[in-house]
Order: C-alpha cells, then structure tokens, then sequence
C-alpha cells in the first residue's frame, strides 16, 4: 500500500513537470536560505559552551554612577578574585585576565602580536583549555613564563613541542615557555595565542579597591546560587572599599550612595556574554541578539513564503486533480486515503527540496562564511543536530505545506466533480488570496528593512564625527621605537606630502580608553564630579585630526604651563555647567592631595564610539603617550609616501614591524557588523521576493490556463492584448495593493524601534515605503504579466476547436 502511494505520488508529480519544478524550486531556496541562518544562529548561541563548566562560570562587571556620569565595566578590581576564594565557600576559583599587545621576535624582525592575555595560574582550572605539552601544576606560576597556542607554536618554531624555548620581547623581557594549548575555539568571547603569567604584570599584586583593570571570572561550586552571591557584594565592598572611597569622594559608600551616585557590582554568565554585554573594558568585539531575532524571523518568513506557494500552486490547480479524486471516490478509495496521498507527494516534493538544499548550502556556506565572517563547518558535531533536523524538518514542512491541499482536494464531492460544477481558478479561494497578501507583505517588509537599513549606513558614512578622518595614517606600534618615537615624528614631519603628526594612545577610531575623576573644586563632592574620558595627548593632536576648537586654544609647545592644563569637549562642558570654561580650574586626586588644571580650550564633540552611543565628556591631558602615531598625508603618491615613512622607521627600528592601516578604514571597521549585516539582509530579502514571484508565476500560470476558453472567445470579439492582460493581472495587483496596506505601517514601527539602537540615526523617510511598494508592484506586474501576455498571444483556435 505504501509502495502504491509513492509510486502514484512519484507518477503525479513527473506527469506535471511545471508545477513540481516550482515547489521544488522555491522549496529549496526557502531550505537553503533557512539552513544557512540556523548556522549562523547556532554559532551565536554556542559562544564559551565549549567550556566543561559553562554553566557554572560567571564574569564580574562594574557599574558606577558618580553625579551625572554613569558607566558599566567589564573589569574590577585587582584583590577581588582572591577574596572571593577566600569569604565565599560557593566559590570555588576565580581567575583574573589582562589584554595586552607585545612584540615578538622572529629571525631578524618583530612580530606585533594582540591576541595576548596576562592570566592567573587558575585560568586552566576556569576555562576548558586542552593542553597539548606542559605540566598544568606549574603553569603561569613564575614570573616572564608563557603557554601558547599550537598555531603560535608553528609559527615561531615550525613544531608544537616547544617546551622550554625562548620568545624575546623587547623592552620587556625573555619569555620561557612552559606549555602549548590548542587553539581557543572560534566562538569564545575573547582568544588568546599568549597566555603570560600575572605575576609579570606590574600592578598585580595590588590592593586597590577602587581601582578596576582585570575582567575577573569566578567558577561556583555546582548547585551555587549566583545571585545569592550577587547580593553579597554591597557588604563586600563596604567592607573592603570603604577606607579608599573615603580618601577618593570624601565620604563614606553609604553618604556615596545618599548623594544619588552609587557602585556596584554583579554577575554576568559566561554564556551570555558574547550575545548580551557591550561594556567598557571587553575582552574583544560582541555580537547582538538584535541580528538573532531578526536573521531567525527572515528563515522563518522565507520558509513560510516556500510553503504557502506550494499550498497555493496546490489548490490552484485544483481543477486537474477533481476528476481524479472523484473517479477515486466513486470506486470506493476513503478520504484518509486520498489525504495519505496527497501528503505523501508532499512529502516527496519537500524531500527533492531539501537534497537540493544541502547541496546549494555546501556550494555556498565558503561565500557566507566571508560574508558573515564567520568560519562555520559541517563536521561531525554539527551532523548530529542537522540529520535529526533535516529529516523532522522534511516531515513537519511535508505536512504543513501539503495538509491544505490534501484536505480541500479530498473534500470534493464525485457528484459535483464529475458534472463540472467546482471552484476553479484564481477566484475560487478567498484562501488563497489571503496567502498570496501574506506572501507580499512579508516581501514588502523586507524590502522597506534592506532600504532602512542601507539609509543608515549611508548616513554613518556621511555623517559629521567631529574629526577628518580622510588620508590619516596610522602606524599601530609606534611604541616599539622606544625613546626615539619623537625623534621619528620629527623626521616624518618634514616629508613632503605630510601635513602634521601626532603621537598619542587614544584614537577616535581606536578602543584604547581611560576615565579618571575630575571635581570643580578641592571638595570631593560627588556632585560636583564628573566621571570624563582622560586622553594623553600632544601639541599637534588636534590639528593632525582635523578637529575644531569651539573656545580657546590647543595644546601649545611653546607653553611650558600647558603641562598643567586641559582641553575639554562641549559635552565635558555642559556636565560642569560652566558658561564659558575657559581659564576656570579642575581637580584630579593626586595620592593625598588635588591637582589642579586649568581648562585652555573646548574641543567640538567628536564620536569616538559607535554612533549606536551618544558622546560622553572627554578631558585631554598633554602628556608622553607613543602607543601610536597618527600621520595626515596630502599626495597623489601615497604608496611612495608610505616607502619614504618605512624607510625612516627601518632606520630607528630595523627589526619591528612597520604596522599600518588608515583612520577610514579603521572607522569602517567600527560599522562592519551592520554593513555585513545589510548585505546579508539584502540577499535574503531577494531570495523571499523570488521565491514569492516564483508562487505568483505559477498562480498566474493557472489562472491563464482555467481561462483559456474565455481568453479564446475575448480574443475572437475583439480583445486586444492589453485588454486581456490587465484582465489577468488586475485581480493580482489588488493583493499586492492589500499587502501593501498592511506591510507598510508594520514596516515603519518595527524598523523606527532598530533605528532607536542608534544615538544618531537617519529617519524613515516617506520615499522609503513608496519605493517599496512601486517596487514590489513593479515586480508583481513584470511576473504576472509574462504569462499574461503569453496567455494574450495564444491562438484562440487552440482552445475553442474542442468546443
């Protein structure tokens, strides 16, 4: 009986090629896009679960509030680990992390390398980090020791037991390495190719309590209540901070937190970092839930479009299938037979869709693993969730698609259908209307999304950030020229083609930040604190970066006094509340006493975040920074500019890395998530109109084919192909008009609430929904008209001899 249902199914669908194409088609297209969303949503959601204990590490943020500055951290203090260990028996470790960059030495050149972490010994007990060489009881315990990853290890020595060796890094030490780990996973929420020994850090043994430079991790004993632990942490920091907060403010945390400022700390699983935490202080750039939400709701629309057009095609032609079924109910075949039927067609249909699903996603996963960035695989792993998946998928979507179908084609009565009296064509589901409204308007949303989307990034690229960032080299290691790094600004100075050049460790472009705590007089009163960016910079910052002063003057070298000055911005400004700031005077806490500085100029607001943040209060400090050195350039040659500045460094530093890249780029690289994102909307948005077309060609395909008689006779009275055109496509653009209706105010609030995610944002401007939808008016037309006008040309003949 089974066999005689596939075989039948088999012979029904090759008997109309047309029709099986189509769903086959845009059933494939719908997995496809489908399946390669689901990878992109299962790497977000797996970032840190290759963690043992996942489930049971959490990080320790920060959030401070001091007057009217509030800000979060992804750091704390540098005893807090250890505390931890020791007043809570639910903890059961902890382990602190420091970012850093160094250079490495390789032959005759350095190496920059970022992907460093200064570690406590109890990362290896926290974290799951596989060790492939090395002693785990005695890693990171001594000072200047090192464990590296196995592509650090082929990098520098060519083999992964490099026990024992040496990496020189210059001006700071010989590093001996003592264990080589695999490679942290892709989805961790930072990576790590050189994990040093805290205890070379400087300032790790510190007892600083108001003083926050580590991302802290803490594992809990199983069965520990996090939160528990989370409502411990007011007394802890009252006290363990409580004599440092008096010296700070003045005053006591509980006078601290009646003044309407306060600090905090809580927990945040190590699981939801990656997707939920954008802090001050990460480890490395996070993703979003935003893009979760969204790619998931476009798979699913996608594959709703997919299988409301085999629904559609289905019924549609409903009028080639009646006569079957009521012959088959006049020789006694029961309706839960025909409806087994019909499903098992299908079944088979969603079945072809899905082998050609896989093989497209095979094709095509290397392009959107460079699109999305991503480096997903189909391995072992990922085949355990995806079989299971593809074959309950292949059944429920079988279902789904075809239970509409299976039962208004199973429900005609064999008296009615034999005499010819059923619903025909187009007009005949009020049903089928409603999903081809509902096809649209999903396609209609789309379309206004991409639009909205692409109007923002426009505007990012144009919008005025306060700084020119157009033709600005920046050289990213100017730190590895040690004491000579002036002397090289000196020199790159006087080239031709170079406007200016500043050296200095905070870039607008760059996440290199630093707050300190400014008072308007000696008082330490809170409220009249602000809590701004501290930049070190020189005399030439402002001009090199093209910034614009609102009151005042820059940084001057002929000013020995500036050394003791500031330069703010105007939001700096209106927190102090100044009328004009200049030559008025702030305090910064220097051990037991204030410092004072005289404010010399207001800098215009410049972004130096995400356009997604609004400008908070900057102060500017002149000060020895040589982290980087930004070099604004005016030539046509800027290849043989760039020569002459290596050059110049080769001469300083022979054997580091000339490291560069231009201020644009790295601005672009702030937006590259929405831009990827925008390309990968745009692409799955024309996948949904195409499939949507796909179920509409076919639809008019068969509503050209129920009325070809009439067609026929039209055409014999006198009906030119226009007429006839419009007569076929009129009924379809009433839909999309429908679609329109209701796509249209939907569109506009669910984009209007993404657009609130940015400070400073472009508006949804009323060309957007027009063009959106003449074009999917546009669209509809040239589908259905395609067939119209085939249906127009036919010779009437054809249709009428039978008559």
């Amino acid at each position: 009986m089974i066999k005689n249902y596939f075989k039948i199914a088999y012979r029904s669908l090759v008997k109309n090629k047309g029709f099986t194409a189509i769903n086959i088609l845009g059933l494939a297209l719908g997995l496809a896009a489908c399946l390669l969303i689901i990878f992109y949503v299962v790497d977000e959601l797996s970032y840190d679960r290759y963690n043992v204990n996942a489930d049971r590490i959490y990080r320790v943020d920060e959030d401070l509030k001091l007057g009217n500055n509030k800000v979060q951290y992804a750091v704390a203090m540098p005893p807090l680990a250890k505390t931890l260990i020791n007043d809570f028996p639910q903890v059961e470790n902890a382990v602190r992390l420091k970012k850093a960059a160094i250079s490495v030495k390789k032959g005759d050149e350095y190496l920059a390398e970022n992907n460093v972490v200064f570690a406590d010994p109890s990362v290896f007990d926290v974290f799951t980090l596989p060790l492939i060489y090395g002693n785990k009881a005695s890693l990171l315990k001594d000072p200047n020791t090192v464990v590296i990853s196995a592509s650090a290890a082929l990098k520098y020595f060519n083999k992964l037991n490099v026990i024992g060796q040496q990496l020189t890094v210059p001006n700071y030490a010989t590093l001996k390495i003592t264990g080589v780990i695999k490679d942290m996973p892709e989805q961790s929420h930072f990576r790590a190719d050189f994990l040093m020994a805290m205890a070379s850090w400087p300032d790790s043994r510190t007892n600083e309590w108001l003083r926050s430079d580590y991302n802290t991790y803490v594992l809990l004993r199983k069965g520990a209540d996090y939160k528990s632990l989370e409502n411990s942490f007011p007394q802890l920091l009252r006290k363990y901070s409580g004599e440092e907060m008096q010296k700070a403010v003045g005053m006591n945390i509980n006078d601290f937190e009646k003044s309407g400022s306060y600090f905090r700390m809580s927990l945040m699983p190590l699981t939801d970092i990656h997707l939920h935490s954008n802090l001050t202080g990460e480890l490395g750039a996070n993703g979003t839930t935003q893009y979760i939400y969204i790619f998931s709701a476009i798979a699913v629309f996608i594959l709703i479009i997919a299988c409301v057009n085999f629904m559609n095609l289905s019924t549609a032609r409903s009028a080639n299938r009646a006569r079957e079924v009521g012959v088959r109910k006049v020789l006694g075949s029961p309706r839960k037979y025909l409806i087994i039927q019909f499903l098992t067609e299908s079944v088979l249909v969603t079945f072809a869709a899905t082998l050609i699903a896989i093989a497209a996603v095979v094709l095509l996963l290397p392009s959107f693993n460079s699109l999305a960035n991503k480096n997903i695989v189909i391995n072992v792993y990922a085949l355990n969730w995806l079989v299971p998946t593809l074959l309950s998928g292949v059944l429920l979507i079988g279902f789904l698609a075809g239970a509409y179908p299976a039962l208004f084609l199973s429900a005609f009565q064999p008296g009615a259908v034999l005499k010819g009296r059923i619903a025909n064509g187009f007009k005949g589901s009020s049903i089928r209307s409603f999903l081809v409204v509902f096809q649209f308007a999903i396609s209609i949303f789309l379309i206004i999304g991409t639009l909205v989307i692409y109007s923002q990034l426009k505007y990012i690229q144009n919008h005025d950030v306060g700084y020119n960032r157009d033709q600005v080299l920046i050289l990213q290691n100017a730190w590895a020229l040690r004491n000579q790094a002036k002397t090289f600004k000196q020199e790159v100075q006087q080239l031709p083609g170079v406007v200016n050049a500043t050296l200095t460790g905070f870039l607008p472009t760059s996440q290199n930040r630093n707050t300190s705590i400014f008072c308007k007089d000696a008082s330490k009163d809170p409220k009249k604190e602000i809590f701004p960016q501290a930049w070190r910079i020189d005399e030439d910052y402002i001009k090199t970066l093209g910034m614009k002063m609102v009151k005042g003057r820059p940084f001057s070298a002929q000013m020995p006094t500036d050394s003791n000055a500031l330069l703010i911005n105007e939001t700096a400004a209106k927190f102090l509340g100044f009328a004009d700031p200049v030559n008025k005077t702030l305090y910064q806490q220097n051990g037991d006493t204030m410092k004072p500085y005289t404010i010399i100029g207001v800098v215009k607001d410049f972004n130096f975040n995400s356009l997604r943040q609004n400008i908070t209060p900057v102060v500017m400090l002149l000060s020895t920074d040589n982290s980087n050195m930004a070099i604004r350039v005016q030539t046509a040659n800027i290849h043989g500019l760039l020569a002459q500045i290596e050059n110049k460094w080769k001469a300083i530093a022979p054997h580091a890395q000339f490291k560069y890249s231009f201020m644009d780029d790295d601005f672009d690289a702030i937006y590259r998530t929405e831009q990827r994102m925008g390309k990968i909307f745009f692409i799955f948005t024309s996948l949904a109109i195409v499939i949507a077309c796909l179920g509409l060609f076919g639809l008019a395909t068969y509503a050209a084919e129920q009325r070809s008689k009439e067609i026929s006779i039209r055409k014999v009275l006198g009906a030119s192909i226009a007429n006839i055109t419009t007569m076929l496509s009129v009924d379809f653009i009433k839909l999309i008009f429908i679609a329109m209706l209701i796509a249209l105010p939907a569109a506009w609030y669910i984009m209007h609430q993404w657009l609130q995610n940015f400070a400073y944002r472009t508006n949804i401007d009323w060309w957007i929904l027009a063009v959106a939808g003449i074009l999917a008016i546009l669209i509809a037309f040239i589908t259905i008209s395609f067939q119209s006008v085939k249906a127009a040309l036919t010779n009437p003949v054809k249709s009428l001899k039978n008559e």
